[in-house]
């Protein structure tokens, strides 16, 4: 919501606003701040940030170092996770699916959902190799970045596909991250067409990341596999991993 329909809004609580651009300031690059590091990343004024910090510390939401005075995010967060995905019917159906999946792929197994211009992970099945970061539920990426994200707008008409691949925002993780536009947008028409979307080292080198799309009646998600591209080709890939994604997402 832009800062014009938020002052129209009679019902928005511009100070609740405030405080919780405290506990969204942390981030796996930003997991402990002080003071200081707060008010840089919040834009509020070091008295405003003491306050909200410290109302956040006594609720329990933050913790704070007693040597260096520093906040982090406490165990309470986690409830906040809880709640949201024992709410949410999506991620409770589709949580089988990527059960079985994991069991019949032995990959890495996700679901994703659209979240405006990026795409969140909500349920994550690691095998062996993965690493800690991608084991993590609530990571967050662009859409246009993500086989997931292209996997998701493949489902809207072509003239929103294509507004969404000029506008929305992009980030490079590899050299081998795609960054033209014009590519983005024939990979998500290209999904369309197939069912399913592939990309390659995109966010991490030597890694293939394959997803189908779920229509969801309250929100859009996709089901997205990760496989070693020293080991998988685009051949086997799809005759062993996509018709798994595909029946599962269509099964939600």
């Amino acid at each position: 919501m832009d800062s014009i329909a938020l002052k129209q809004d009679t019902l928005f609580v511009s100070s609740i606003e405030k405080g919780m651009r405290i506990l969204a300031a942390f981030d796996e690059a930003r997991t402990e701040m002080g003071l200081r590091d707060l008010a840089l990343a919040t834009g509020l004024d070091k008295s405003a940030t003491q306050r909200f910090a410290n109302t956040f510390h006594r609720l329990g939401y933050l913790e704070k170092d007693p040597q260096t005075r520093r906040y982090r995010p406490a165990i309470k967060f986690l409830e906040l996770a809880n709640a949201f995905l024992f709410a949410d019917e999506t991620v409770r159906a589709a949580m089988p699916r990527l059960i079985d999946l994991r069991h019949a792929l032995g990959e890495t197994v996700h679901l994703a959902l659209l979240d405006g211009d990026s795409i969140v992970y909500a349920a994550r099945m690691p095998n062996a190799r993965t690493s800690y970061a991608a084991t993590i539920v609530g990571r967050r990426a662009p859409a246009l970045n993500t086989s997931s994200g292209r996997a998701m707008l493949s489902l809207r008409p072509p003239e929103e596909r294509r507004r969404c691949a000029e506008e929305w925002p992009m980030k490079r993780y590899t050299q081998n991250t795609v960054m033209d536009r014009m590519t983005v947008l024939r990979l998500i028409d290209e999904a369309a067409e197939t069912g399913y979307a592939i990309g390659y080292d995109e966010l991490l080198m030597n890694e293939v990341g394959i997803a189908a799309p779920v229509r969801g009646k309250r929100r859009t998600a996709a089901i997205q596999c990760s496989v070693s591209g020293l080991k998988w080709d685009r051949a086997r890939i799809e005759a062993g991993i996509v018709p798994h994604l595909v029946d599962a997402a269509n099964s939600l």
